[in-house]
């Protein structure tokens, strides 16, 4: 089942969305976006590089990617999340939950690259 894109509009009107996966679990959560076309331009930077190099910021030495890339860290509660860092530098979104392990976390990325394909993009929240 392809995952989707859902927008919404935050308390101070700036647009976000998160990724859903056919499982209904959000895996994905933007930044905030100043317009609509911004927000929808960075669901087509996740569509086009969704399956982009891993760039793991836990090692002692990591070996640095090139943008576009997507980073695995520790988060203040040590538990390990990613981010999608753009060709320009910018944090696109980041994981929407803390994982225990690692390999975990690198899984979060893998369903990201299948919820993509083929995703819709909701707007519905928009209206309200």
């Amino acid at each position: 089942m392809p995952g989707k894109f859902i927008i919404k509009k935050t308390p101070k009107e700036f647009f976000r969305f998160s990724l859903v996966a056919g499982n209904a679990r959000t895996i994905l959560t933007s930044k905030n976006y100043t317009t609509r076309a911004t927000c929808l331009a960075g669901i087509d930077t996740i569509k086009k590089n969704s399956g982009i190099e891993v760039e793991d910021k836990t090692l002692q030495n990591p070996v640095e990617k090139k943008c576009p890339k997507f980073e695995v860290y520790l988060d203040k509660a040590n538990l390990y999340r990613y981010r999608m860092i753009a060709a320009n530098g910018m944090i696109v979104a980041i994981s929407e939950d803390g994982y225990s392990t690692k390999s975990g976390c690198i899984n979060g990325i893998s369903a990201i690259s299948r919820a993509v394909e083929d995703a819709s993009v909701d707007e519905s929240l928009l209206a309200k």
